[in-house]
């Protein structure tokens, strides 16, 4: 029996469907890239064979720039995965170029309310080897 102290609990692994691939990739590239529509030019999240603004399926995988904005948070008091014992804090961010995304915050929280807070994108490697899109504050040294 390992001893849950000395060893880190392994995350849930990312479901990597036909279409998630590339952002994994790109992910553990430190390059996060989300797919752009050739038609009308948006990007989104999560990655899908069409874009969902014009069904065009022409799309092409760009890079982010890694700048956002919260757009809505939560502190979790529960535990619902092994891997993230609370309290952990749960982010939509929106990024500079439109999609939405869920992910954690780094580093020292906002005081009062987080929504408007400008933040940027970082990657962090869990315990267990695997690699995050996660955000800091964008002001914070």
């Amino acid at each position: 029996m390992k001893d849950s102290q000395t060893s880190p609990v392994a995350s849930p692994s990312p479901v990597m469907g036909l279409y998630d691939i590339p952002m994994w990739e790109s992910i553990r590239a430190h390059q996060m890239a989300l797919q752009k529509c050739a038609s009308c030019g948006s990007m989104h999240f999560p990655p899908s064979p069409v874009c969902p603004q014009c069904l065009c399926q022409d799309q092409s995988w760009t890079t982010l720039g890694g700048q956002g904005v919260i757009m809505s948070w939560a502190v979790f008091h529960r535990a619902y995965l092994p891997a993230y014992p609370p309290p952990y804090n749960v982010i939509v961010v929106k990024l500079d170029e439109g999609p939405l995304m869920v992910s954690n915050l780094e580093g020292p929280e906002p005081l009062g309310s987080w929504i408007g807070q400008s933040v940027k994108l970082v990657y962090v490697t869990l315990p267990d080897g695997l690699i995050l899109p996660r955000f800091v504050l964008d002001n914070v040294p």
